[in-house]
């Protein structure tokens, strides 16, 4: 991979991390990296780890956290705020990176981060990919 093509993907991962909540898919990615979409999503995956869909998905996430734990917005809104279009999906993806449903996070007190700035925040509630997240106990 060149310097050329990771200036590029760099670019299409720039438009992910702000316009997560907007409806992105990889031919719109592509065209920003000017990339065809399979070379893309291939070089993507090499450059970063993940596919562009679970980085925009780790994104969306990661945001939704922030505003489960504002507790102002309920779990619905909270997923059409931050892009996604089906609650059962993002209900399944929220759990398999957090550990914890939607509505179990928000309903949990989050007192303990209130006073730890929002840039260092962000690095220690950032969702887990790959199934790190423990498992929920079961009863």
């Amino acid at each position: 991979m060149t310097l050329a093509d990771l200036v590029r993907l760099r670019r299409a991962r720039d438009l992910i991390d702000r316009e997560y909540a907007k409806p992105l898919d990889v031919p719109a990615l592509a065209r920003v990296a000017l990339m065809s979409p399979g070379h893309f999503s291939r070089s993507f995956r090499t450059a970063y780890g993940e596919t562009p869909y679970s980085y925009l998905m780790t994104r969306r996430i990661e945001r939704a956290k922030a505003l489960l734990r504002r507790g102002d917005l309920s779990v619905t809104d909270v997923c059409f705020e931050v892009g996604c279009t089906s609650l059962g999906s993002f209900s399944t993806r929220f759990t398999e990176l957090v550990g914890e449903s939607p509505s179990t996070y928000r309903a949990r007190p989050h007192d303990e981060g209130a006073a730890i700035p929002a840039c260092v925040a962000k690095i220690h509630t950032r969702p887990v990919r790959n199934g790190e997240a423990r498992p929920a106990a079961r009863p």
